[in-house]
């Protein structure tokens, strides 16, 4: 950030800490900080966080975010604020948009949740600031990612319609332990919805759902050895933006093997539930441990055939562990998300942008390079 802005957090979990420390560390010049939650201790814990964290002068006021209505408290920040950077649960993202939108400030959101992404492109038709959807790491970055490899390859080999699009995250410990080999990195509930909704695809050039975790297969990168499934939400707009020029295209999430054969088991006694997702989350968190020491696995792939018929692949792979933030060190799986959503808040209010712009109308190559992600994904190039 080059100027000074008021900057909302809506949130205190671990996304919302540390886009709040980045902003505070990175930006050339330091923001104002609101933190929000409906848990006040929490948040005043996470202010008092990124204080002690930041080795520059600071403001990080933490407020009530009611769970119904406004108070006077919120309303009063509200009309402070530049922009709202939403890091609550996807069930959230509508009710946090909305206010973006009555009080005139920028909004940019993390969600994979597919129905609350399209209720706030329908009320966003008629704002006067600049809404970001989905951009974190997945979706987000990984879309990005995908899409600067599917345009490059075909400006180099002169060709509008590729074969295959692959995108592929995994928020994966160091180790795995039998029976489940997973440990938690970020939400469960997060987890258990990607696991359990339908996702979107390309299949034979066409837009198509297909129910999660029902095309497992193995992938070696970098001479490592993952299992692949489909999850929900992660290809963002891409199924929408690529049809008709790519036959097919899916986000899928890495695991360890093992991993989605014991979630299989788990759903097989599932059946009956009224609340499946809900259910699962239960039986994971009793199950699965938190752990601390990550890595993030990235990887994007293009194939097809250029102009004189021969079949051409470009890979791009990386992984991304836990990294010093001024005072505090963050896990993989917080920087690789909220590094894109920080991107995001300065692209909104550093440039003249109204409407909802998705994953698929943004520069690529600035943003994969830009301030905030470079410092925590290196430099990319998707030739």
């Amino acid at each position: 950030m080059k100027k000074h802005f008021n900057i909302i957090i809506a949130g205190a979990g671990g996304i919302a800490e540390a886009a709040g420390l980045i902003l505070m560390e990175w930006s050339d010049v330091t923001p104002t900080l609101f933190i929000g939650d409906r848990n006040h201790l929490k948040a005043k814990k996470v202010a008092t966080w990124i204080e002690a964290g930041t080795t520059k002068p600071c403001s990080v006021e933490p407020f009530l975010l009611a769970e119904e209505g406004l108070t006077q408290e919120m309303m009063a920040i509200l009309r402070k604020g530049d922009i709202i950077l939403d890091c609550l649960p996807g069930s959230q993202a509508t009710r946090i948009a909305e206010f973006a939108k009555d009080f005139q400030l920028h909004y940019a959101n993390l969600t994979e949740y597919i129905a609350e992404t399209e209720k706030i492109k329908d009320l966003a038709k008629d704002v006067t600031t600049g809404f970001i959807l989905q951009t974190g790491l997945a979706p987000g970055y990984i879309d990005l990612l995908a899409n600067g490899l599917f345009q490059q390859f075909c400006a180099d080999f002169k060709v509008d319609s590729i074969s295959t699009l692959e995108l592929k995250v995994g928020a994966l410990g160091k180790h795995a332990v039998a029976p489940h080999y997973y440990g938690f990195t970020w939400s469960p509930v997060g987890v258990a919805t990607e696991y359990l909704k339908d996702t979107i695809v390309l299949r034979d050039y066409v837009k198509t759902t297909l129910p999660s975790l029902s095309e497992r297969a193995t992938i070696i990168i970098d001479g490592r050895t993952y299992e692949e499934d489909l999850t929900s939400g992660g290809a963002a707009d891409l199924p929408d933006a690529l049809s008709g020029r790519v036959r097919s295209l899916d986000y899928k999430t890495l695991r360890f093997s093992g991993h989605y054969a014991w979630v299989e088991k788990q759903l097989a006694e599932l059946k009956r539930s009224a609340n499946p997702i809900e259910a699962l989350q239960r039986k994971m968190q009793a199950a699965i441990p938190h752990i601390e020491e990550d890595q993030i696995v990235i990887y994007a792939a293009v194939e097809g055939k250029d102009i004189e018929g021969v079949l051409r692949r470009r890979e791009v792979s990386k992984r991304i562990f836990p990294q010093k933030v001024g005072n505090h060190q963050l896990r993989a799986i917080q920087t690789t998300t909220a590094a894109p959503l920080v991107q995001a808040a300065q692209l909104l209010l550093e440039n003249p942008i109204k409407g909802v712009l998705l994953q698929s109308q943004i520069n690529t190559d600035k943003f994969l390079n830009g301030n905030y992600v470079v410092r925590v994904y290196g430099k990319t190039k998707t030739t």
